[in-house]
């Protein structure tokens, strides 16, 4: 008899079945197995990490940055806290260094480059200091003159004993017996005892007068100057003269000469500009002899360019053409040679007190300031002025805030010429007083609208001219913070020398000649007193560039972090862009997630019902059994003990015996379990 089917079988697939259901890893393979036992029994780690501390922990723990490791793997506090000191240490000299090399990013370097070439002449402007002359604007200052003769004889007792051929004697007493002083009582000369500013002489009556009015010394704060016993001054007022200045000043000659020049400026605003073309000097007149490169020149070189303070000036090599003179050879010999006829005798006397000419030396598209940056030069002597020629290149915005052109500027150009710091604030300066004034100081051409000042025209002029002079050398006006410096500008350094001209032995012969030169432009025999003679030339042909360039680059930058961060902290991009993962994703990611879990469990507990309050569950305390006595029973009396009242004595519960009937779970005999029948 075959043997059938094992009773047990079935059972044993039930049960594995009945397993699987509970216990899912017994059907895994081997590897799986190994692989779900061991993620079940490591740590939550990395940005997965229930915690910020266990996030760091595992940071430090696979980071590749030196420092961090030894925080967490060090053994004993000490060398912990070391290590710990030493990485923050590490940290703040990084980024110490980073900030270095970032606030530095926008630094320049400065080359300098000499070229040996061919030089373009500069442009050379020449003007006479007496800006007209003085037989031709007499009959217009006769009046300023004589209030002028007439205070000086008050407050000095000064008077001509002698006068020139071609000035008639005054007298004084005309003036006082005549009419009220018209410039006088505009702007009263005034002097000052020494310690008393509430009261003046007045220079026309010699008497003294109140003085309510604020008192401006106009001398130098950071020189030291001898307190004389009187100090002098004049008193400008607005219209309404409610609102007045007295602007006092060391000396004499100084309150003399501005007060004089106040009113001549006055007095020639109201003649017109052909007029004064007339009355000053031709160029005819002016030059003598001309020389370039070793080429005669004459007049028809020079171009007629007019000054309000200097008169007719003329400019050589002034782009006539569209072409730039250009010479091939330094030294004194192929550079501009002139000789200039001053004439002394039509000098103002209270106008100007030097004789001779002024010189300005600059680019062709550029405005000749000549009261700002001419030279002087003398009569009877030979002026040498030796010239190198320097380029300057500078970086634009975000290296400085210098401009190329006016469109980051917001002045007006009233010059017409290129872009200068001087430009500009000569424009800010004129667009002041035409707005605060009426009219303009010092401008060529004027600016739109606007004209010469003159007190006809507007009588409040000369006290607003100084207080708005005083408000722009004080800072005040805002121009300096709004003008800029030009990126580039040529600078001619310049060396100058004097030589007696013409030599005692040569005076004569030289003299006589050049008197018969000039004897139709000239009526009368010159003398060196009337001459000055002037060169203008390059030393040598070395032409110096300075030229900016950026000291960094993006490449140097992150090169110069890059190396840093490798001396302190052993650490590379890669690293930083771990750092920034981890301490701002990965942190913020864990916090998000632990508030999103505290919000979903606040809101599930609020939107859960109400339930009922279950039965207080009886406590130790409460059941009188579990009361504990000092005298603690045995094994054998506690078995012997009582059951307290009402409570419920925990037991074991009678087993169930019909779970051990294995016919109820197995239908049928195992054929290997069966027993062969007795016979």
């Amino acid at each position: 008899m075959g043997a059938g089917p094992s009773p047990l079988e079935p059972w044993l697939l039930r049960l594995r079945d009945a397993l699987a259901l509970v216990c899912p890893i017994l059907t895994m393979a081997p590897g799986e197995k190994i692989k779900a036992k061991i993620k079940k029994n490591l740590p939550v780690t990395g940005p997965q990490a229930p915690n910020i501390k266990e996030l760091m922990q595992w940071y430090c723990l696979n980071t590749n940055t030196h420092g961090c490791r030894r925080i967490v793997v060090s053994r004993g506090r000490l060398r912990r806290l070391l290590w710990i000191l030493f990485t923050l240490t590490a940290v703040a000299l990084i980024f110490w260094q980073c900030a270095l090399l970032i606030s530095s990013f926008y630094t320049v370097s400065v080359s300098i480059k000499v070229h040996f070439q061919k030089l373009d002449f500069p442009a050379v402007t020449i003007c006479n200091i007496n800006p007209y002359k003085y037989s031709a604007v007499r009959h217009l200052l006769a009046d300023l003159e004589q209030e002028t003769r007439a205070a000086l004889k008050t407050l000095y007792g000064f008077s001509e004993i002698t006068s020139r051929k071609r000035r008639e004697a005054q007298s004084w007493s005309s003036v006082r017996k005549g009419t009220d002083p018209k410039f006088l009582n505009l702007a009263p000369l005034m002097a000052f005892e020494k310690g008393d500013t509430g009261k003046a002489r007045d220079f026309f009556t010699g008497r003294k007068r109140k003085v309510n009015a604020r008192i401006i010394h106009k001398a130098s704060d950071v020189m030291h100057i001898h307190n004389s016993k009187e100090v002098v001054g004049f008193q400008l007022c607005s219209n309404d003269t409610s609102d007045c200045a007295v602007y006092t000043f060391s000396s004499g000659v100084n309150a003399i000469q501005e007060w004089y020049k106040l009113h001549y400026m006055n007095i020639m605003a109201q003649v017109s500009q052909e007029k004064k073309i007339n009355m000053s000097y031709s160029a005819d007149e002016l030059l003598v002899t001309c020389f370039f490169d070793g080429v005669s020149c004459d007049a028809r070189n020079f171009t007629l360019f007019h000054h309000p303070m200097y008169g007719n000036c003329y400019t050589f090599n002034n782009r006539q053409n569209e072409t730039i003179l250009s010479t091939s050879m330094g030294g004194s010999e192929f550079g501009l040679q002139v000789i200039l006829y001053i004439n002394e005798e039509e000098y103002n006397p209270f106008l100007v007190s030097s004789t001779g000419a002024k010189v300005i030396i600059h680019r062709q598209d550029e405005y000749p300031f000549v009261e700002d940056v001419g030279t002087e030069i003398e009569t009877a002597m030979a002026t040498s002025i030796g010239m190198h020629l320097t380029e300057s290149f500078k970086l634009s915005d975000p290296y400085s805030q210098c401009t190329e052109d006016w469109s980051d500027v917001q002045i007006t150009n009233i010059y017409n010429a290129t872009y200068s710091l001087q430009i500009c604030l000569h424009s800010c300066f004129q667009a002041k007083m035409v707005e605060n004034c009426g009219c303009a100081q010092y401008s060529q051409p004027l600016p739109r609208g606007a004209d010469y000042c003159n007190y006809q025209q507007h009588p409040n002029w000369m006290y607003c001219y100084y207080q708005l002079h005083q408000a722009f050398v004080r800072e005040e006006l805002g121009c300096q913070s709004v003008c800029k410096e030009a990126c580039s500008f040529k600078e001619w350094t310049l060396t100058t020398s004097l030589a007696q001209w013409p030599s005692e032995v040569s005076e004569k012969w030289l003299l006589s000649i050049l008197t018969w030169d000039q004897s139709q432009q000239i009526k009368k025999k010159l003398n060196k007193t009337d001459l000055a003679k002037l060169l203008i030339f390059y030393k040598d042909l070395n032409q110096r560039s300075i030229m900016e360039n950026p000291a960094n680059s993006i490449e140097q930058l992150l090169s110069n972090i890059g190396g840093q961060l490798g001396l302190w902290m052993s650490c590379s991009v890669v690293c930083v862009i771990e750092i920034i993962e981890v301490f701002f994703i990965d942190s913020l990611s864990i916090i998000a997630r632990h508030q999103w879990h505290k919000a979903k469990g606040w809101w599930a507990r609020r939107r859960a019902p109400a339930c009922p309050e279950a039965p207080r569950a009886p406590q130790g305390r409460d059941n009188p059994s579990l009361d504990i006595d000092d005298d603690l029973p045995t094994f054998t009396s506690a078995l012997s003990l009582p059951p307290a009242p009402g409570s419920q004595v925990p037991g074991t519960p009678p087993p169930r015996y019909n779970t051990l009937r294995l016919e109820r779970a197995f239908s049928s005999q195992l054929t290997d379990t069966q027993v062969p029948a007795e016979s």
